[in-house]
């Protein structure tokens, strides 16, 4: 795969022009609106997580802003049937998928409930480093091995590809042709580690060609190319024969998007980006923000003006100030409920802690405990 920008995919340069010999997703009026109200809406929320954990009303937080065209264009372009492997960042693209804000935000305030998604095609948020990778792979091979028409869109960082899990699932899904989508945010940073010192490849998508099947590189800020790349990706892992891929014998197809992008915060609210980047490096991303970009691009085109977007914004407002009190208003769950749902089934293991923390409330009580 060539590295030069003009093999990436876009459709929208960063002033929300379409590009000379672009072609622009058939999305309807609606669905372009509602893809701008959801970042706009994932942009708010940000912001607001961010300032309940400044004022200790929430745990550590794992900032999105910047990423909000990866996370939306992608699981936009789902059916219906299809799944999200989430890492920890996901949470717009949970959103679009329908898990509430109210329930993003119970997890982060340590409210395991908050990562129970019955009925949702969402697996949990997975905090290790590509484990969900590993995940998503088995469940792809599942999924096809009992003839459902379901594709798995595993979310990843650009730190993951570092890691055993990464290369073994993909490695894996090529080999068994499993109906995977692997979308890898590269944000620039893994924590404070930059992309250049994670691998000597010119780029995260050529890895795919090590395992048999394609690598997409795309313009991760342009929701518009996401979204017609992940689109094209879920057609190729249901129906290989219309993608034109002509390997024999094939029944499914993986792909690896490389969606580049940058988080305009810090990794978590644990983290000071200001000690390993600079200013100069952020206000240049800043530039590619892909909210006026997707902006510009509607009110060019009749969809959007002053008052649509003024009405959005105080609608995402009210929504987030709902979703806050919601979460607040949830009892918090008893501290013998972490041990609940570790696993299927709980282990003598796990029976073990519980009875220890048991015996540690009784000796100092749960107020000195929790100090």
């Amino acid at each position: 795969m060539s590295t030069s920008e003009r093999d990436w995919v876009r459709v929208l340069d960063e002033d929300g022009t379409v590009v000379d010999g672009a072609t622009v997703p058939d999305l309807d009026d609606d669905s372009l609106v509602e893809m701008y109200r959801s970042m706009r809406l994932a942009r708010h929320f940000d912001g607001r997580a961010v300032s309940l954990q400044r004022q200790g009303r929430m745990g550590t937080y794992p900032p999105l802003s910047g990423q909000e065209a990866a996370q939306i264009g992608s699981a936009m372009a789902l059916d219906e049937g299809d799944w999200i492997v989430p890492s920890y960042r996901e949470h717009a693209a949970a959103y679009v998928r329908g898990v509430g804000l109210d329930q993003t935000l119970r997890y982060w305030m340590g409210d395991e409930r908050g990562n129970r998604h019955a009925g949702l095609n969402v697996f949990p948020v997975a905090v290790p480093i590509a484990t969900q990778v590993l995940h998503a792979t088995g469940a792809a091979m599942a999924a096809d091995l009992a003839g459902e028409d379901e594709t798995f869109l595993c979310y990843f960082g650009d730190g993951a590809t570092s890691e055993g899990d990464f290369h073994e699932g993909l490695n894996f899904a090529g080999v068994f042709d499993v109906p995977a989508v692997f979308f890898c945010n590269n944000n620039q940073w893994a924590i404070s580690v930059p992309r250049e010192k994670q691998t000597a490849s010119a780029t995260l998508a050529q890895k795919a060609n090590a395992y048999g099947f394609e690598g997409v590189l795309v313009d991760g800020m342009d929701p518009l190319a996401v979204y017609q790349v992940t689109k094209d990706a879920v057609a190729k892992a249901k129906r290989p024969e219309e993608s034109g891929d002509d390997a024999p014998g094939r029944a499914t197809r993986p792909t690896l998007i490389e969606a580049v992008q940058y988080r305009f915060g810090a990794h978590t609210t644990a983290d000071d980006p200001s000690v390993y980047r600079d200013d100069e490096e952020v206000e240049r991303w800043k530039a590619k923000d892909p909210i006026p970009r997707l902006e510009a691009f509607l009110r060019e085109r009749g969809i959007l003006d002053d008052e649509a977007v003024e009405a959005i914004g105080t609608a995402i407002k009210d929504e987030v100030a709902d979703a806050v009190e919601a979460a607040e208003g949830t009892e918090r769950p008893a501290p013998a409920d972490m041990f609940d749902h570790v696993h299927a089934d709980r282990t003598e293991r796990i029976d073990e802690q519980a009875a220890h923390l048991d015996r540690l409330r009784e000796r100092y009580g749960d107020e000195e405990l929790l100090e």
